[in-house]
């Protein structure tokens, strides 16, 4: 039985691990991509919610399971704004950047939950939130130069938008987290429809097998594999996991397109990587000692 156990949970490590990599790709791709970002944001979520639909259909477990639209627009509405933010921002800013402050969510989630949910932060928390702004310091210190400033703000936004909607899929009582996901796609597919005219997509061999990788697998496989992994491994081993995404996110963009982030912030990212881990490892020594 522990042996069956052990092996559930590496499978779990492993399907966390994937979906990193896969998450990690976001920034590249995007900006291999020569769109408008609402249009970016439309079309990666349209192939991603019709992939996630067809995924669905074809489970015999879920085919028959209702899907009913009052129980995930919260979250819906706050991980589209999320998305939309997030693709915004890797336009404006460094793919680092945008990835880095996106990644402080698990502290804001931490603040917003006491807010919304009632859960009082801990002493841990409030150590985590005090190095994350000392993080955004040092970005926003560079990003006050050029255009990045707007890039950086937006992408913090979109840590506080990404907070908030996993706060809001803990009060969810009723429904599949799954369909939560697949609601947010249909709300940015709508929002995105009036930029499809204001700025018509061109369809070049770049744009098209980019803006399918986005979907298809930056973000539907790796939908399914942060699915599957979360149910053998706990929210902070996910946590740890998953760090492997900013450190990766703008290795990929350098590699490619030689974009580099400063050094300041590279150390105002480290800073905040280094907040969510020890707010996560709090979180975890205080589970299995309580």
């Amino acid at each position: 039985m522990t042996q069956e156990h052990n092996k559930s949970r590496r499978m779990g490590q492993l399907a966390v691990f994937l979906c990193a990599v896969l998450w990690s790709t976001a920034g590249l791709f995007v900006k291999l991509i020569n769109w408008d970002p609402f249009v970016i944001a439309g079309m990666r979520s349209l192939i991603a919610g019709l992939f996630m639909m067809a995924v669905r259909f074809l489970s015999p477990a879920r085919r028959h399971s209702p899907f009913k639209l009052n129980y995930f627009w919260h979250g819906g509405i706050a991980y589209s704004i999320t998305m939309l933010l997030f693709i915004i921002a890797i336009k404006l800013t460094t793919a680092a950047n945008a990835v880095l402050l996106q990644y402080s969510a698990p502290v804001w989630a931490a603040l917003l939950g006491w807010l919304l949910a009632k859960e009082k932060p801990r002493t841990v928390t409030w150590i985590s939130l005090a190095m994350v702004t000392g993080g955004l310091c040092l970005f926003f210190k560079d990003g006050l130069e050029g255009g990045s400033f707007i890039g950086n703000l937006l992408a913090l936004l979109s840590g506080i938008t990404f907070g908030a909607n996993s706060v809001l899929l803990r009060i969810q009582k009723k429904g599949d987290q799954a369909d939560t996901i697949l609601t947010a796609h249909f709300i940015t597919v709508l929002a995105s429809i009036p930029f499809l005219f204001l700025h018509p997509p061109a369809f070049t061999i770049q744009n098209s097998l980019s803006i399918l990788f986005l979907g298809i697998v930056q973000l539907g496989m790796a939908s399914f594999l942060f699915s599957y992994g979360i149910k053998y491994v706990t929210a902070a081993e996910s946590m740890l996991t998953a760090s492997i995404e900013p450190i990766l996110n703008p290795v990929w963009v350098l590699l490619i397109i030689g974009e580099k982030p400063t050094m300041t912030a590279i150390i105002g990212g480290l800073i905040i990587v280094a907040a969510v881990l020890v707010s996560t490892l709090g979180f975890k020594k205080r589970k299995v000692y309580k």
